[in-house]
């Protein structure tokens, strides 16, 4: 299949053409209800969808009267929103650049870089909603709430869609707000995102500390998630019987030598030959303590439904007979406890810096280890506060409060980019207006706001056209 018609096919067909002739059927339907309009329950910003709501505006009042703290709080989030805006706009210039050159094999689909839950297939639906609604929720009180700290008033709250949701918004009064000094708008406008950071840290703490009181793994090593059949580990069933390795058991030492990582069992598995007899010590999920056992290896090239490669090669290759967790389990709990300060990511990414554990932590879904559930919940024991509620539930537990960590950092990063309407575009046309008005002081307020309104509009398209570059340009640059 020829590279144009596979984009056809798969991107453009399901992923953007059927979506948008349901989105502007949408649109249609409720313009012709009476539906939409500027002071109706939905209303259009250029092609953004504005789905309102006078609901909470009470709860705005009383919240507000901390009115030092707040504005405290959303200066704080200028700063950062700046810092994420300049961060994300980077990451996405970079992500543009390596689209022209990504190997064939290697392009992303469209459902992968679309953080939607359920069509993302590494974003479960449940807890991805779940931490959806939340964010947004929260988001969206936040711009109301710093409105009014600020003496703006509120006419109503709600959320926005283009095809799919885009984020929260707080519709203000325009007058109040062209009247506001450009500190107090660049605070409602960052509020948003400081909730976002805020709330990421919240719930990062509140699982930090159960996972650092509840959870503890069984053995430091490789967990097993499966056994190849027909390989050696498959055999030693017949030797051991409920004590041969199985998945939900953990890989401790081969020869002596601790596997503490799968780099290390990989090594010490290269250090043999096939044919070559071993001793490994595992822990047994069965008899709940570790079992040592002589195991003989076998040449992977005995083995071709499970791999393939150059027959001299696979030859010389020992191999076990099991598929591990390509992240540890005990690498697994200390990165989701210890966050941006996880020691065991130094091992992992040859590095050890905040940066570097983060990014462990917000990659986890990728390595297939979030959410912990079935075979992965079996490395640990759940005790304390969460295991007084039950494994399953505390694993319930872990899962969401993840998910919320997640959710909120991308919900606050991609609202920091410079586009209309999202937080970042906002403070961004007052950068450009206070960069205008410094520059070319002569000019009329038409003028200052043509040029500003100009500027804008370029930075978001822009941004949009990286974003959708991202999932169309290995197309037109590799070969299927």
């Amino acid at each position: 299949m020829s590279g144009s018609t596979d984009l056809l096919l798969y991107v453009i067909l399901p992923y953007v053409v059927v979506p948008l002739a349901i989105y502007i059927a949408v649109l249609f339907a409720l313009n012709k209800k009476g539906w939409l309009g500027r002071d109706k329950p939905f209303a259009l910003l250029g092609p953004i969808l504005m789905v309102k709501t006078l609901r909470g505006r009470g709860l705005l009042e009383r919240l507000s009267r901390l009115k030092r703290f707040w504005n405290a709080f959303g200066d704080l989030g200028i700063v950062l929103a700046l810092v994420g805006m300049v961060a994300i706009f980077a990451l996405l210039l970079i992500g543009a650049w390596e689209a022209t050159s990504v190997p064939a094999a290697a392009r992303p689909q469209a459902n992968t870089v679309l953080a939607i839950p359920g069509l993302n297939p590494f974003l479960p639906l449940g807890y991805g909603l779940l931490a959806l609604i939340v964010a947004v929720v929260l988001h969206e009180f936040c711009h109301g709430i710093l409105a009014r700290a600020n003496g703006i008033r509120v006419r109503s709250l709600g959320v926005l869609f283009l095809v799919i949701p885009l984020g929260a918004f707080v519709e203000q009064d325009d007058e109040d707000m062209s009247k506001a000094p450009a500190r107090a708008r660049d605070r409602v406008a960052a509020a948003g995102v400081m909730a976002n950071f805020a709330l990421a840290l919240v719930f990062f703490l509140i699982l930090s500390g159960l996972l650092i009181s509840s959870v503890h793994v069984k053995a430091d090593g490789v967990g097993i998630l499966g056994v190849l059949p027909g390989t050696p580990a498959a055999n030693t069933t017949a030797a051991l019987g409920p004590d041969a390795l199985a998945p939900g058991d953990i890989i401790t030492a081969v020869n002596g030598t601790a596997t503490p990582t799968t780099l290390r069992l990989e090594v010490a598995l290269g250090n043999t030959h096939p044919g070559q007899t071993v001793a490994v010590q595992w822990y047994s999920q069965h008899s709940s303590g570790t079992v040592s056992a002589n195991i003989q290896l076998a040449s992977a090239l005995h083995f071709p439904n499970y791999f393939s490669g150059n027959a001299s090669v696979l030859r010389n290759i020992s191999i076990l007979g099991i598929s591990e967790t390509p992240v540890p389990p005990s690498f697994v709990l200390s990165i989701l406890s210890e966050g941006p300060f996880a020691a065991g990511a130094s091992s992992l990414v040859q590095s050890n810096n905040v940066l570097a554990s983060s990014a462990l932590f917000l990659g986890l879904p990728f390595y297939n280890e979030m959410p912990i559930q079935g075979t992965m919940a079996q490395f640990y024991t759940v005790s304390g506060p969460l295991g007084a509620i039950g494994a399953s539930n505390g694993w319930m537990v872990v899962n969401a409060l993840y998910w919320l960590v997640w959710v909120n950092m991308l919900l606050g990063v991609f609202n920091a980019l410079p586009a209309v309407p999202l937080d970042g575009g906002f403070l961004f046309r007052d950068i450009v207006t206070g960069a205008v008005q410094r520059l070319r002081p002569a000019w009329s307020a038409a003028q200052r706001d043509g040029a500003v309104n100009t500027l804008s509009i370029f930075a978001t398209l822009i941004v949009f056209f990286l974003i959708i570059w991202e999932i169309v340009g290995p197309y037109l640059f590799t070969a299927p």
